[in-house]
């Protein structure tokens, strides 16, 4: 077993990061709705019955459940932490599985307004136990497994300062499967499930490698706080991270302020660095999920599958929703069999399963779900290039002779350019996607560039994948034929891509040609009237290009992807940039602009 200890014999002591690690005081959880209130502190243990009903139009129970709540758990730096533990009434010793959750076991916002059967999961597929981005506790304990869910530091009833991922938080997490591993009730092996946060923190524990942890389940969870969220392309975008995730946490004492760090610190530095999981560390077996119309998690979902060390790994892209895809029965079903693997250690044949299962997007028409693949990327990927002819406003496979350029205003958020190629057969397009562009400005130094790759039909119209199911469905279906723009996550329509031109620094050893990898670690300004070359690199994708449909790349000074206002990355709200006046895209002869497409040979 490898180790990694150089910074400090402890990772929660942040002074060894040499980095001031500033924070704001929590939400206090009397700021809740009656409705979100969170649960007084009551330690004990119940048992709710076979046949109960926990909310309305709920699953009834299958099994009786003994629940300890509020159960202390005690950390090795002496801080507390209080969870709920579900599990079997009988004496049978059983795996567990643990819930990491900021969003509080009881109560809380997001357990109240997010739950999957608001996005078109029946609500008789839940029991109603289950919190934000879990595993459900009424299905996982009729099988043998515990459920234990932990309120995380800072949060609910726990004790200390709100963390955000990073080293410290992954030896919370060790320290909690350690103690969960060592109770009697239990056959010593602890998994972890959960999406999202409840993904995000799986790649930090297991990286810290606890010796009782036998399993992850991370489904769509991102892996680099600045890289994937709060500065993607070296423009810092904390909106999302402020306004929808920490403003739902509560605690009663402090939070770690990141977008306050962001402000102090823009540029990658050890507070930074510590926020990117060590995906190298970790070597238990792993079931990922992940999914393309994830604004959040997609590239770290599929980045972690190929770099774990696991030699047991397996990668699931759905096409759906992330909450009503972990609610599915048949998903479940199918993390059962890898727990049931791993967990349980039954030779149930777990090992069959294709190593990588895709969705292949059709945006428009039907999605081929579930194709089985050796590998991400599939080994029989092949790049093309789609050369950018500013003269036509056309991608083309050969490189224009004559240099001309295409021209937006950076600060104005109606402009942008696009450049269209309609082809002439289909063609899948599965992998990662580069645009290398010959940018200039007028009289700035610096430019805030971002690119959206869609498609469009013979009218058109651009193609949308709608994630969610029922009447949602239908309505987005309908805005999206009368040209409205749809929101992220319910909706879909191809890759997007940001950089800031002074952050075009690029890692040789990290980068690939389809993945150009950004350093961060310092700025170079542009000089006005003089072309560089950058890097934009969009996040992954798998979709279908017919033939008579038209893809579609747009440039602009703002997020210019498929997505209405929205404070998500990629949303138009709370992206500040340093764009000022007319950017230039340059293209044809020695300034070559083009689009590095992965294409897929289709039967």
């Amino acid at each position: 077993m490898s180790t990694d200890h150089a910074r400090s014999a402890d990772p929660r002591d942040q002074d060894g990061l040499g980095v001031e690690v500033l924070y704001r005081p929590a939400n206090p959880p009397e700021n809740l709705p009656p409705q979100s209130a969170q649960t007084p502190f009551r330690p004990g243990t119940t048992v709710l019955p076979k046949g109960s009903v926990n909310d309305e139009g709920a699953l009834p129970l299958p099994v009786d459940i003994r629940l300890d709540r509020d159960v202390a758990v005690p950390l090795t730096d002496g801080t507390t932490l209080y969870g709920d533990i579900y599990r079997p009434t009988t004496d049978e010793k059983v795996p567990v599985i643990l819930v990491w959750t900021p969003y509080t076991k009881n109560g809380g916002w997001a357990n109240h307004h997010l739950q999957a059967f608001k996005f078109g999961t029946p609500r008789d597929h839940l029991s109603g136990l289950q919190v934000f981005e879990a595993p459900d506790p009424g299905y996982w304990v009729q099988y043998g497994y515990a459920i234990a869910v932990v309120d995380a530091r800072g949060t609910g009833h726990s004790e200390g300062d709100q963390l955000w991922w990073g080293r410290a938080g992954g030896r919370d997490v060790y320290d909690t499967i350690e103690w969960l591993g060592t109770q009697d009730w239990t056959n010593g092996k602890v998994g972890m499930a959960g999406n999202s946060q409840l993904a995000i923190l799986q790649w930090f524990a297991a990286a810290e490698q606890p010796p009782h942890l036998a399993a992850i389940a991370p489904w769509e969870g991102l892996t680099d706080m600045y890289r994937d969220d709060t500065a993607r392309g070296g423009i810092p975008d904390t909106t999302f991270q402020d306004r929808d995730i920490m403003a739902f946490i509560h605690g009663k004492s402090r939070t770690e302020d990141c977008p306050a760090m962001m402000a102090a610190h823009p540029l990658m530095n050890a507070y930074w660095e510590d926020k990117r999981a060590r995906l190298e560390q970790i070597e238990v077996p792993a079931y990922i999920g992940a999914s393309w119309s994830n604004p959040l998690h997609t590239r770290g979902s599929v980045k972690a599958f190929r770099e774990i060390s696991s030699k047991d790994k397996w990668l699931r892209v759905h096409n759906t929703l992330e909450w009503t895809d972990l609610a599915d029965l048949d998903n479940v079903a199918d993390l059962r069999r890898f727990f049931d693997r791993f967990l349980k250690g039954l030779d149930n044949g777990w090992e069959a399963t294709p190593r990588v299962r895709l969705s292949v997007l059709d945006p428009g028409g039907e999605d081929e779900v579930g194709r089985a693949e050796n590998e991400w990327p599939p080994a029989r990927q092949q790049w093309r290039t789609l050369h950018l002819d500013a003269s036509s406003n056309t991608l083309s496979d050969k490189v224009p002779t004559q240099e001309s350029v295409a021209r937006y205003q950076g600060d104005d958020l109606e402009s942008s350019v696009k450049f269209t190629y309609t082809a002439e057969k289909d063609t899948e397009i599965t992998g990662h996607l580069n645009l290398h562009l010959w940018v200039e400005t007028e009289d700035a130094d610096d430019a805030d560039l971002f690119a959206a790759v869609y498609k469009t039909d013979a009218q058109g119209r651009r193609l949308y994948h709608i994630t969610v199911a029922g009447e949602r469905r239908a309505g987005l279906a309908a805005a999206a034929a009368q040209g409205a723009m749809l929101p992220a996550m319910v909706a879909y329509s191809g890759p997007l891509g940001r950089i800031r031109a002074s952050h075009r620094a690029l890692d040789p050893e990290r980068s690939t040609p389809g993945e150009p990898y950004l350093l961060h670690t310092g700025e170079d300004l542009l000089t006005p009237g003089e072309p560089v070359a950058v890097e934009l690199g969009l996040w992954p994708t798998s979709m279908v290009l017919h033939a008579g449909e038209t893809l579609v790349v747009e440039i602009g000074g703002h997020p210019v992807g498929d997505l209405a206002a929205d404070s998500l990355p990629g949303g138009d709200l709370g992206t500040p940039t340093r764009n000022k006046g007319a950017h230039l895209i340059r293209t044809g002869g020695s300034h070559d602009s083009h689009l590095l497409l992965p294409v897929v040979p289709r039967p």
